[in-house]
Parts: C-alpha cells; sequence; structure tokens
C-alpha cells in the first residue's frame, strides 16, 4: 500500500494540527509501503538554516518513519519551495521533482504539487518562475535570516489578498494543461494538491494515438479537525478524509 497527502501547512500556532500529523506518521503511516507528501507540508519555509525545534521535531518523526522501513518522498510547494537537502538528510526523506512519475504496481501515476496547473493565473506563474530559478533562489538563501522571514511574511499577506480578488476559475487547474502534460507523459492517472479542493475528476485522454479514460485525484489541504490521504493498493485508489478524534 502507498499513502499521499499534501497540504499539511504546518505551523507552530497550530499545535493541535502538528499533534495529528505527528499521529498520523505513527498510526497511520507505518502500514504502507511509501508516503508521498506533495508539497506545503509547511506553511513557510525560508531555508534549512532555520529550522527550529519544531522543525526538528517533525523531522525526528518523519526519520523514525523511514527508519522503521517506509519510505518517506516529499515534493516542494508554493509555500516551502526552498526547503532542502539538510531537512532530508536528518528526516531521511527522499525529494522529488515536480513534476514525477512513479509506476507502482507497473502503472505510471504523475504526481505534482499543482501549482503547475493553474496557468490563468498568469501573475502567481510569472513570479514562480523567478523565485523557482536556482539563482535567485540560490540569492535569498543567503540573505540573512530576519529579512527572509520579513520577505516571507510579507509575501503571504499579499497572497492571501491577491487570491481573494481573484476569479475561482483562476486560481483552480486549467483543464487544457492538466490534458496536456498528462499525454506528455502518458498517464491515464494524476495525484495533486495545491488548490484545496479534494474531488476525483472524469477525463479522457491520449495515449500512443488512442483516447483512454483518466482520472484526476486532488488531495485536499489539512484543517485542525481533519486531514486528506489517498490510499493505493494494487486493486484500487482511493481519497479519503479522517477526522483527527478518530485515529
Amino acid at each position: 500500500m502507498l499513502l499521499f497527502a499534501s497540504d499539511m501547512h504546518l505551523q507552530e500556532n497550530r499545535p493541535e494540527l502538528t499533534r495529528a500529523f505527528l499521529r498520523f506518521l505513527k498510526t497511520t503511516a507505518p502500514q504502507s509501503k511509501a508516503l508521498y507528501l506533495l508539497g506545503d507540508i509547511f506553511n513557510v519555509w525560508v531555508g534549512d538554516d532555520a529550522m527550529t525545534d519544531f522543525h526538528r521535531d517533525i523531522a525526528k518523526a518523519l526519520k523514525e518513519l523511514t527508519t522503521s522501513g517506509t519510505d518517506v518522498f516529499i515534493m516542494h510547494g508554493n509555500r516551502d519551495f526552498t526547503l532542502g537537502n539538510n531537512f532530508c538528510e536528518q528526516s531521511g526523506c527522499t525529494l522529488l521533482k515536480d513534476p514525477s512519475v512513479i509506476t507502482p504496481f507497473g502503472k505510471p501515476i504523475l504526481l505534482m504539487h499543482g501549482d503547475l496547473l493553474c496557468t490563468q493565473d498568469v501573475s502567481y506563474q510569472r513570479m514562480r518562475r523567478v523565485l523557482h530559478n536556482p539563482f535567485i533562489k540560490y540569492l535569498l538563501l543567503r540573505l540573512p535570516l530576519k529579512l527572509r522571514l520579513k520577505i516571507a511574511n510579507r509575501a503571504r499577506k499579499i497572497s492571501k489578498s491577491s487570491t481573494r480578488k481573484k476569479a475561482t476559475s483562476i486560481v483552480d487547474v486549467t483543464q487544457q494543461e492538466v490534458l496536456r502534460i498528462m499525454e506528455k507523459h502518458q498517464t491515464t492517472c494524476l495525484i495533486h494538491g495545491h488548490t484545496h479542493r479534494p474531488a476525483v475528476h472524469d477525463l479522457q485522454v491520449e495515449i500512443q494515438g488512442k483516447p483512454l479514460p483518466a482520472k484526476r485525484y486532488v488531495l485536499g489541504d489539512w484543517s485542525d479537525q481533519e486531514g486528506w490521504k489517498i490510499t493505493l493498493t494494487e486493486e484500487d485508489i482511493q481519497l479519503s478524509s479522517f477526522n483527527f478524534n478518530n485515529f
């Protein structure tokens, strides 16, 4: 069995959420062969050198999981795109590129955070290209820590205000881009997060010149009471929510 989750947005001022994630790592995740965390694990990440005891406790819990035999793969989100090798070493996690294709049980599955699919949000895509430029990222990570934290806080406020003003269709995925990237990677299954709109969408894609039925699975974000996960076995794939009081 494989597990997928995203958009936990872990932060120190949400202790109930953090406790629930740590319980998830101890109770649910060990039942799986691998856990895939598809971005925005943390609500903000300004560099591995900014890790506090809060971050180190999460890294330690992930390390215990990986040491016990469950592989953990993490993908950058729009909130934690500077998460780096130091955190991976401390946590025992493997960093995945966005997008990535895995082939469990012989079937290709496309994994993404999901923000790359929101192509109608032109201003965001422009900013993303700048921030993800290796040279720009290199410069950002060498700014003084206090300045990085100030920039991150300011960026979150601007992003929140800007998102409220945009039409729903603009901040959601673009259907044409979904089909394009699935056909590019020749897969009938896509799993992503980012939009905070959990659902299973039926599609049709062209694989090797043939139209085939396909599905897009969208993971939900975690609240203080509820989380979302996808469970994959050789026979089935299920998107489900779970209440933190029940595990």
